[in-house]
């Protein structure tokens, strides 16, 4: 039996499994074994692996802490035993015991969840020489959940003395094990469950990075780097104790970090944040990293307008301050008592970006109301939306538009006939006024004698 039957004994155990609390879990050590590929030593030249310099391996990571909730009854390791004898596949047997390995439960149940794991083993040559560099080699294994799930690489060193007689494997020239495994220890891990991000223009973005070491290793250096578009630049640096921001307002909790967290923040995103994160983690004897794509999003602000009151009437949708580009805009018109017909019509104008990166266009479209009227609406649909947003309006047929028209027209010249009324009379009410006033002024200047005259 295979490892397709290894993991259909886990579905099966898992099958009947899920009534069990919660709280009732318990943490249980376990095998994980995981379908890879070996890139051969030396045939890609620093350059990307393809099928042609790849081997079918295995990876087994040995006794590896797991919340149980009762699935796992009846759980068996791993046995070499259950390979197939023809051509087996290269095996790595890996000690969890100096780090911790998070998201195992992923890994363990990913087939059971109609998931993959992409799994990568490769090479990993030193930066700083060791003495132990002459009898062990090293390897880095990259694995990443489908489907969004999480992304982890681990660095291995074989064990075992090359030099004291030990069977070698034919093809790695490595310590064999009595059962045909390469045995290893995994020494460092640097992980993400969020490999891909979406976060609104303003918000806060948290990328998590997590990471642990083997004892004897320290924390030389943190790095957060972006890349777009074929660009790169440092936002955030941490170097023996000391911060430093190149993105205004990055932060990173030093005192996190000293328990293997270094996960970023970023207040008020913007545009130009979008990308590709790199988290890489330096320590005095290794140095991995995670990549987190980060996505931008602005959902749109739409506004349905009358553009001109002439026959036929042209309504006009304003999607304004949306990201990314694409958007979907529909008309659909509809007669009362009837249903929805799309309508294909539609004019476009030229597409416009603001100082901060976000889209605007407009949609605009001849309404053909007909003898009845009918009610038009534009639809927009974008990614950061949950559902469409949709903007109605009602073309009133041409008898009713006349109508109102010269009700409109009439209201307008009795108000004006209205405003003219009291115009004559505040003037001829103001003019009496005055000449009340001057007569009353001259009488209280003049002498009694000139009175009486």
């Amino acid at each position: 039996m295979g490892t397709e039957g290894w993991c259909l004994l886990l579905c099966l155990a898992l099958s009947g499994a899920g009534a069990t609390d919660t709280a009732e879990r318990q943490w249980r050590a376990v095998d994980v074994v995981l379908d890879c590929f070996l890139v051969e030593e030396g045939k890609h030249h620093g350059g990307f692996a393809n099928s042609k310099n790849m081997v079918k391996a295995l990876l087994v990571l040995k006794q590896v802490p797991v919340l149980d909730d009762g699935s796992l009854e009846g759980f068996t390791d791993f046995q070499v035993s259950t390979l197939a004898k023809d051509n087996p596949p290269v095996t790595f047997e890996a000690s969890v015991n100096l780090v911790q390995i998070p998201h195992a439960e992923a890994l363990l149940h990913a087939d059971c969840s109609e998931k993959e794991v992409t799994c990568e083993i490769s090479r990993y040559f030193l930066q700083a020489r060791q003495a132990s560099v002459a009898t062990a080699a090293w390897f880095i294994t990259n694995m990443q959940v489908s489907g969004g799930g999480p992304s982890i690489s681990i660095v291995m060193k074989t064990l075992g003395d090359a030099e004291n007689g030990a069977v070698l494997h034919p093809m790695l020239n490595l310590p064999w094990s009595s059962q045909g495994t390469v045995l290893t220890a995994v020494e460092f891990q640097v992980t993400t469950h969020t490999p891909s991000l979406n976060f609104q223009l303003g918000s806060t973005a948290s990328l998590y990075c997590r990471f642990s070491m083997a004892p004897g290793l320290d924390l030389i250096r943190v790095e957060w780097r972006l890349q777009h578009k074929g660009s790169g630049q440092l936002v955030y640096s941490w170097d023996t104790g000391q911060g430093q921001a190149k993105r205004e307002g990055a932060t990173l909790d030093p005192e996190q970090l000293m328990a293997g967290d270094a996960s970023l923040n970023l207040p008020n995103v913007t545009v130009k944040d979008e990308g590709a994160y790199i988290c890489q983690i330096t320590t005095s004897l290794y140095q991995a990293q995670q990549i987190i794509q980060v996505h931008i999003q602005a959902a749109p602000k739409v506004r349905l307008s009358l553009a001109n009151k002439a026959l036929p009437p042209t309504l006009i949708c304003n999607i304004a301050g949306y990201y990314p580009l694409d958007v979907t805009v529909t008309w659909t018109r509809e007669e009362l008592g009837g249903a929805p017909v799309p309508v294909s019509d539609a004019s476009y104008s030229g597409l416009r970006q603001s100082p901060e990166g976000t889209y605007s266009i407009s949609s605009s479209l001849t309404a053909e109301p007909g003898s009845a009227g009918a009610t038009y609406t534009c639809q927009v649909t974008h990614i950061s939306l949950d559902k469409p947003i949709e903007a109605s309006a009602w073309a009133a047929p041409p008898g009713q538009r006349t109508t109102a028209l010269g009700v409109l027209f009439a209201s307008s010249l009795f108000l004006l006939a209205l405003l003219y009324l009291g115009l004559q009379r505040w003037q001829a009410t103001s003019h009496k006024v005055c000449q009340d006033s001057n007569t009353l002024w001259v009488d209280t200047l003049l002498p009694q004698s000139k009175k009486r005259e």
